[in-house]
């Protein structure tokens, strides 16, 4: 992506069924679910370099004896450093204990991070923070067990605030203010509660305080704590939690926004964020892992035993399509087809732009990820080159020598890695002039297979901000003298902020906000502007239900190519030679390209919740007002 998008969280969960012995036997080691974890972590790398943690619940230890574990790191290489961390930790036991090293027994008593159920977090910084203390998983302390809740998650509220003002309500303090507090806090409360009522109950049957430990432990009942705890969440969520006596779950949102997936057998129940990743790390097929349904739990008993559990009613499902685009592997067997028709599905309005001439045309892709869509496009070009190519022959009849039956045979479309990223460069000098320098030498070009009657196609995920295309491709390109570039995006335009976990929360940093506001002042149309914020401004103290997303009349007067003609004539400068063109795909082509992806708030609109719209109306009043605060 020429503009790198973050914002991102992938979590790992992995509970052990067995005893940790069976692991020393079978695989040859007792620390198999550390294992586990630092794969499937070390797997969702792509969703989170920001920073990282993980924490481990051990079963039936004395009282007396630490029987959680958390690590967290926000360090360059967060994974590697947790795990360097926790390697560290288990080879200085094993010096000071040498004898030790069989004793599984021993070492689930006495060593820390050992243990039977982990949950892990990969992250880029939520509300826009970074510190260590923002690093999930986040601990909520008690020494009650079952009080003791960890919880990590792929999600962002709309609602935080109102949240916050429900745990005032409810008599707490919230230490600080982020969505990851307000939601711990908010189940923590809940679970607490149940936790009381439970040792009530207990107390009416006769047992002591020791003895409603294990009541509470098998009667729990998580569903009932997520259900009052989520019921005015409004957001995009995967949400996975332990309680320190050893039930976990995981909760994902009503619309099914943000993925999660599990996989089960008789040893171990493992939770991530995406599906080829489980496959991986378990070597599994890929009927084997289950997605879990919106609105659903995957709730596991300290037993072991496991359900999904309706916890809120599904709504439309409508989960992001920007995973199936760019956040996800390409290695899922679904998104790599998908990305592939992305490019196959905007190839009509590529072949429209060239005039159909392929045999003068490059095609190429910037960056690495756009390779799959690339491949897509490539497939495009060939069925058609393999048409014209007929229908030469055909209208050659016999007057065809079988010299120009050979040459028109071995015509091909011209497929070229034009583009290659170099190391990256620091931009360390301060001005802006020498910056944009730099800048422009991320990447260096393939000279000699481009000619002057040329046109170069490149395609690229999406085009968000434009800043990289002005500042740097477009520029590098231009070096290749072809006579027509030809910006391909396989998404279709950014015009709306994301609230859901993708960190797009200004409205004004859209390549193709900005070029509806210069076609709204090229048409003197620009009242329309004032005329939205007054309307954003007059919603603002009604309920959210109530909210209209008022943004969408700055776009309505134009159409989409208009738009995209727009951004092209926005993104060329003077000193670039060639033509510019800039064809994005259509939301038809998406939908068609990720039948089961729909959600695509963030290109038409059309929010999934009704915290959605209320944040696009705040952002433009952001905007209006020259406010660099957050939305949301």
């Amino acid at each position: 992506m020429s503009d790198a998008i973050k914002h991102e969280c992938g979590i790992a969960l992995v509970r052990l069924k067995k005893p940790l012995q069976f692991y020393k036997d079978k695989y040859g080691s007792a620390f198999y679910g550390i294992n586990k974890m630092y794969l499937l972590m070390e797997k969702q790398h792509n969703r989170g370099q920001d920073g990282a943690g993980f924490a481990s619940i051990k079963f039936n230890v004395e009282p007396g004896t630490r029987y959680i574990s958390r690590v967290r790191s926000n360090q360059s290489q967060p994974i590697q450093d947790i795990f360097a961390q926790i390697n560290d930790r288990i080879n200085s036991t094993f010096e000071e204990f040498p004898e030790k090293k069989d004793d599984v027994k021993w070492q689930e008593e006495n060593m820390p991070y050992i243990g039977n159920l982990f949950l892990g977090h990969v992250r880029y910084g939520t509300f826009g923070k970074n510190s260590i203390e923002s690093v999930h998983p986040f601990l909520r302390q008690s020494n009650w067990k079952h009080k003791n809740l960890i919880v990590a998650g792929n999600f962002n509220m709309t609602n935080s605030n109102q949240i916050l003002e429900e745990l005032i309500e409810l008599g707490q303090h919230p230490k600080e203010f982020t969505d990851t507090v307000t939601v711990m806090e908010k189940i923590g409360h809940f679970l607490e509660d149940e936790v009381a009522k439970l040792y009530q109950e207990a107390k009416k049957e006769g047992f002591n305080k020791r003895q409603a430990s294990p009541y509470i432990e098998e009667h729990l009942s998580l569903k009932k704590v997520l259900k009052r705890s989520s019921k005015s969440w409004d957001g995009g969520y995967a949400m996975a939690g332990l309680v320190g006596h050893g039930d976990a779950f995981v909760l994902r949102d009503p619309n099914g926004i943000r993925p999660t997936f599990f996989f089960e057998n008789d040893e171990i129940v493992a939770v991530a964020s995406e599906r080829p990743v489980i496959q991986t790390v378990f070597n599994v097929k890929i009927e084997d892992v289950q997605e879990l349904e919106p609105g659903h739990a995957l709730i596991i008993k300290k037993s072991g035993k496991t359900s999904i559990k309706k916890v809120n009613e599904p709504g439309e499902k409508l989960a992001c399509s920007f995973e199936r685009i760019y956040f996800s592997r390409g290695s899922d067997a679904s998104i790599y087809k998908e990305r592939k028709n992305l490019g196959k599905y905007v190839f009509p309005q590529i072949l429209k732009s060239i005039n159909s001439d392929i045999a003068n045309t490059v095609f190429s892709y910037i960056p690495n990820t756009a390779e799959t869509s690339f491949y897509g496009m490539t497939e495009a070009a060939e069925d058609l080159l393999n048409e014209q190519k007929t229908a030469k022959i055909l209208a050659g009849g016999k007057n065809l020598s079988a010299q120009r039956v050979t040459e028109i045979l071995s015509e091909r479309p011209r497929f070229e890695k034009v583009a290659i990223k170099d190391a990256k460069l620091r931009t360390f000098i301060a001005d802006d002039s020498s910056r944009d320098d730099l800048v422009e030498h991320v990447y260096d070009v393939t000279y000699g297979v481009v000619k002057p009657t040329d046109n170069l196609v490149v395609i690229d995920d999406s085009i968000v901000r434009g800043t990289t295309l002005k500042k740097s491709i477009i520029r590098i390109l231009d070096r290749l003298q072809p006579k027509k570039i030809v910006i391909v995006s396989s998404a279709p335009q950014i015009r709306y902020p994301d609230c859901y976990g993708i960190d797009m929360a200004r409205i004004d940093a859209f390549i193709a906000f900005k070029a509806a506001l210069e076609l709204l002042k090229d048409q003197n149309k620009y009242h329309i502007v004032d005329e939205v914020y007054k309307k954003c401004k007059e919603q603002q103290s009604k309920k959210d239900v109530e909210i209209i997303n008022f943004v969408k009349e700055i776009y309505n007067p134009f159409s989409a190519e208009e738009i995209s003609a727009k951004i092209a004539e926005m993104l060329k400068t003077e000193d670039i030679k060639a033509d510019v063109e800039v064809i994005y795909q259509t939301v038809e082509g998406l939908h068609k390209a990720c039948p089961d992806n729909l959600g695509d708030w963030y290109f038409t609109g059309n929010y999934p919740t009704p915290g959605g719209h209320r944040v696009a109306n705040q952002a433009f009043i952001n905007f209006y007002e020259g406010s660099n605060k957050r939305a949301y």
